[in-house]
């Protein structure tokens, strides 16, 4: 994962939102109290239309109606417009339809909250159903004010957990930098968006395996002018389930965890969603994912489970920051 490094010359805010921990940093430290106005309230945002974990939640309502047309908010519909458009760049291996087979392995509440429970749970759920994926077949019809009709196939559980934190912080990013005027940099878990003018030398980022591991944690200290940066690993967010070790990031055509060479990738992009898709996309593609990243033009940073590291598409040698 990603970890942003403190630098003098910004103002930065850390605290613990949607199951992750949140980073704010701001080239001006008078904006960050707005700043951090501003992602508070884009954080309850999408936690509130695309959170699988709360039952509340507007995604949460268009799962119970699978093999219905039910009316959705424009937010919920322009979520689900992102992780439709993630799924079509990666054909199909990043997947908004996996639901079930994430509650079936045992992910089946907030991540702090299946921490606290010991990281282990058990489900019944068979595993035909766990493979089924079908995110070509939700079908929508756009109303007036950004709105729309929106039909799940039936049987048919959305996570959007692969995209929604990297949208929310693109969302928040740029909104933060155009109220304020401030250079803006979000971090939702070390998945990193920026917007507006970064400080002299770029935004510093620590890449490892854990965001929350600091610093001085294994990896590589890059920087970044602008962009996005994301990183995915299987090191984290782990359990015990029912089929054994697992991991958050799931193979579509198994419905299991990916179970690739790679253990951690970082990819910078355009925009966050763009930076994200493309890792998660890579640990499942595994042996291919290096000519496809660059087929796609992306700097990647690709880490094995011993530890080999290959990077491609002029991402910064070991040791430069």
């Amino acid at each position: 994962m990603s970890t942003t490094i403190p630098d003098p010359i910004v103002a930065s805010a850390l605290w613990s939102a949607l199951g992750t921990t949140v980073v704010l940093s701001v080239t001006e430290a008078a904006a960050l109290s707005e700043a951090t106005r501003l992602l508070e309230q884009e954080l309850a945002d999408i936690d509130r239309v695309a959170s699988r974990f709360r039952p509340d939640s507007e995604v949460e309502r268009l799962n119970a109606r699978a093999g219905e047309w039910a009316v959705i908010s424009p937010e919920l519909y322009a979520a689900l417009l992102v992780a439709l458009q993630a799924a079509r760049l990666s054909g199909g291996l990043v997947d908004p339809t996996l639901g079930d087979a994430l509650i079936a392995a045992g992910y089946d509440r907030d991540w702090l909250q299946l921490e606290r429970a010991g990281l282990t749970r058990i489900s019944t759920v068979e595993r035909s159903r766990r493979r089924r994926s079908s995110w070509r077949g939700v079908a929508f019809v756009e109303q007036s004010g950004g709105s729309a009709w929106a039909c799940l196939p039936s049987g048919t559980r959305l996570d959007l957990g692969a995209t929604a934190k990297a949208y929310a912080a693109d969302l928040a990013a740029q909104r933060i930098a155009l109220v304020t005027g401030s250079g803006t940099l979000v971090s939702l878990g070390g998945d990193i968006a920026t917007a507006g003018a970064a400080p002299q030398g770029g935004w510093r980022v620590r890449v490892t395996d854990d965001h929350r591991a600091g610093p001085d944690a294994p990896g590589q200290t890059v920087r970044i002018e602008g962009g996005a940066l994301a990183t995915s690993s299987t090191t984290v967010r782990r359990w015990r389930g029912p089929g054994g070790a697992m991991h958050h990031i799931f193979d579509p055509r198994t419905g299991l965890p990916a179970r690739g060479p790679w253990r951690t990738v970082s990819v910078t992009a355009g925009d966050c969603v763009d930076a994200n898709t493309a890792t998660t996309a890579a640990i499942v593609l595994g042996v291919q994912a290096p000519e496809w990243l660059e087929q796609l033009g992306l700097a990647a940073r690709l880490v094995a489970h011993d530890g080999t590291v290959l990077t491609l598409g002029g991402w910064p040698p070991e040791g430069i920051a």
